[in-house]
Formats: structure tokens, sequence, C-alpha cells
């Protein structure tokens, strides 16, 4: 596979490029607003750099990792799922779910749009399968779906200070971070859906956007989650407080990102999973979506899957604002 990465400013750029790397992809080179970025990242990385996001996609790369500010990356998305490319898309890609109405309606019309959530890609969710595949899993109960990161202060060391604008980002740790946790619960709810109970937002380090969310969902099958974000970590290093909890009538499952496990009621086992630590998840994600790319499947997680939870985490904003 081919790869280009447009907007090598992202913070998550490097991220991307080590799992194209690691997937045996050939990065045919990269593209930034910043030609200066551009540049830098390319020396940097020994790659080549892209004039314009059109001579990027007259490239014809198999695929195109889509960075940068929401403003404009919805209608960048759209000339390169319309020039024929596979895109994925990285988050926040638009600052309300309305603005991606364009791509959700190339996504159902089958354009391959990926966004890499890669907690999707956690060792609970094979386990969950299944043990709903052998009937054992049992009626859902709650969950809950942690990401607490370090101070927002970090974002302006990683050269992104509009993160930490609403104008710019769409919201604070809700939308950067408790996306992840929103369309984990969706995924999880599946058909039967989640109403939002309650929505709270907290103003620790006295920015603009908030840096700690916390919200309530709940299905009519009475499943209950807890989806919370937050920039309150206290420590500018990588990682955080990760947990991905789900309990249902025979199982309990928890992820902490260093370790995995399954508590089994039926036959009073615990269960150690391989782990599979959170930055080595978008490696994973990448692997899986070229691969689904290349078999002609959808993405794990697509662009109608990210609306849904966008328009979630809006409904959100506008009950804890109201």
């Amino acid at each position: 596979m081919r790869i280009a990465l447009a907007g090598v400013g992202h913070w998550h750029a490097a991220m991307h490029r080590e799992a194209a790397h690691q997937a045996g992809a050939t990065i045919t080179g990269v593209w930034d607003e910043d030609a200066d970025v551009a540049a830098r990242f390319a020396r940097e990385n020994g790659l080549e750099t892209h004039a314009s996001p059109e001579a990027l996609a007259r490239a014809r790369p198999d695929l195109v990792v889509l960075m940068g500010r929401p403003t404009g990356l919805v209608e960048r998305a759209i000339s390169l799922v319309d020039a024929g490319l596979a895109v994925m898309l990285e988050k926040p890609a638009a600052l309300t779910a309305g603005e991606l109405e364009p791509l959700r309606d190339r996504g159902r019309r089958g354009a391959f749009i990926a966004v890499p959530l890669p907690n999707r890609c956690s060792p609970i969710w094979p386990r969950i399968a299944e043990l709903a595949a052998a009937g054992r899993l049992g009626g859902l109960s709650h969950a809950q779906f942690r990401i607490v990161n370090g101070p927002p202060e970090r974002y302006r060391i990683d050269g992104v200070p509009w993160l930490l604008t609403p104008q710019t980002s769409g919201g604070g740790a809700l939308r950067n971070l408790g996306i992840h946790g929103v369309e984990a619960a969706l995924a999880l709810a599946g058909h039967d859906g989640l109403e939002l109970v309650s929505a709270s937002l907290g103003h620790l380090h006295g920015e603009a956007v908030e840096d700690y969310a916390v919200l309530t969902l709940r299905s009519d099958r009475g499943l209950i989650v807890t989806v919370e974000a937050g920039y309150t970590y206290a420590s500018m290093a990588r990682g955080g407080d990760f947990e991905w909890r789900v309990s249902s009538a025979n199982a309990y499952l928890v992820d902490r990102g260093d370790h995995c496990s399954t508590t089994t009621l039926d036959d009073a086992a615990v269960r150690g999973e391989p782990p599979l630590l959170p930055g080595e998840r978008y490696k994973a994600f990448m692997a899986d979506t070229l691969a689904r790319l290349a078999r002609g499947e959808a993405p794990l997680v697509g662009i109608e899957d990210y609306w849904r939870a966008m328009t979630l985490i809006d409904e959100a904003y506008r009950r804890a604002m109201a």
C-alpha cells in the first residue's frame, strides 16, 4: 500500500507515519498548509513533500491520512474522496456533526472514509464478540469509558494551540478525547442506541474549552454508560488515566491499557487478555484499515460512526451549557 500524509502539523502525524511503516506501507509524500512544517517533517523522516493537496492526489496513493484543523478539513476530505481516493480522517475533523453531512453522504454511497479511533482495537472487543456468539455474555448492565490525559498546555507545546479555542476546535476534552468513549459506547449498545441522561463540564485550568467532561448515557434495555474525558492528569508526559470497563450478566471485562482481563460467572474464571498498549493501537488500527481496504471492506470505524458520536457530543454540549 502507498500512503500520503496530509496535515503533518497534527500531533498524531508521527504516530501515523510509524504505523504506516510498521504495516509495510510506502509513504508517497507529506503535505501541510504550513510549507515549513511539511518540509521539516519530511526532512526529519526522510520523506518527500507534495507541493499541494492536488499534487498529493495526482500521486494516487492507496490511502490519504488527512489531519489538520477542523475548519476546512471536511472540504479537503471531499475533494480527495471525489478524486477517487480512500481517506483516513483524523479527529477533530469538524466543529459539529452537521458539518460532516456531505462526507456522511459519500460514505453511504461507498466511499472509504476511516476515522482512527484506535481503542476499537482494544482486546476486550473480540472477547465480547466471542462470549456473545457462545451465548455466554448475557445482558449488558453498565460500562465506563475513561481517558484522562495531561494538562491542556501540552497542546501548546505540540504546536496546536488552536485545539484550546472553541471556535477552531469545536470543544475541549469531550470533543477531542471523549469521542473515543462516546463512539465505543454507541458500538457497545449497537442497534439499541443511547439516550443522553446528563452532561457536566469542568474548567480546572481556566482555558476557554473544558478540560473535564462526564456523560451518563442509557439505552432502552437499561445499559448505563459513563464517559469521562479530561486534560486533568497531573503529568505532562505521555499517558494518563485510561480504563475501558464493560459489565454484563455473565462477564466483567476491564482494559487498563497495560492490563486486560475477563471475569466470567458461569465458570468462575478470571482470564488475562494479551494487552495492547494505547500507543500501539494506532498501529493496529492502521494495519486493520489497510487490510480492509485491500479486501474491499468498510473500515472498522467509518464516517457514519463518527457522525453518530459527534451528534451525541453536540447534544451533550447543549445540555451542559443550558
